[in-house]
């Protein structure tokens, strides 16, 4: 025995204890501690699942995010050329019409002044035949009467007069 002042030790009940302790120590490692190491490695391998498979839908999630980025690039791409295709057709179209526009302009106003000469031509044509006919006219009034200078210019006077009333 061993004595330490309040406390003493004795060897055999030391050894006992330390005995029991042994046994109950081998006794939990058997029963207890399988099992729960088993569970706590369980465990650990369901947490690992479970990382390994947030990290692979992470992996995921940037793969379609990068896909759909891509998509949406190449939408506003496309998007872009149809606009400037429109554009180009709308301006082309624009300048084929105004192009149309002034050719048709161009060809009524020939019309309008091919027309306008017939109409002076003809009345002109018009006018000569009226000339003939009143020349003709005076003539022979001129010959019925066979006046003398003063009443000839009195007759054609009144004669010129007639005419350009009927002008």
């Amino acid at each position: 025995m061993i004595d330490f002042g309040a406390v003493s030790l004795e060897w055999g009940t030391m050894l006992v204890q330390l005995i029991v302790f042994l046994i109950l120590l081998l006794i939990v490692k058997k029963v207890a501690a399988g099992p729960i190491v088993a569970i706590m490695e369980k465990r650990r391998q369901h947490i690992e699942n479970e990382i390994t498979t947030a990290e692979r839908n992470r992996q995921e999630s940037e793969a379609l995010l990068a896909e759909q980025r891509r998509l949406l690039d190449e939408a506003r791409l496309e998007t872009k050329g149809i606009i400037e295709r429109a554009t180009k057709q709308a301006n082309e179209e624009s300048s084929r019409i105004i192009q149309e526009a002034q050719e048709t302009a161009a060809r009524l106003k020939e019309q309008a002044s091919a027309e306008l000469a017939r109409e002076v031509e003809k009345a002109k044509a018009e006018l000569r035949n009226q000339m003939a006919g009143l020349s003709v006219m005076l003539a022979s009034k001129i010959i019925e009467k066979e006046l003398d200078e003063a009443a000839q210019k009195a007759t054609v006077d009144k004669f010129l007069a007639q005419v350009g009333d009927r002008l």
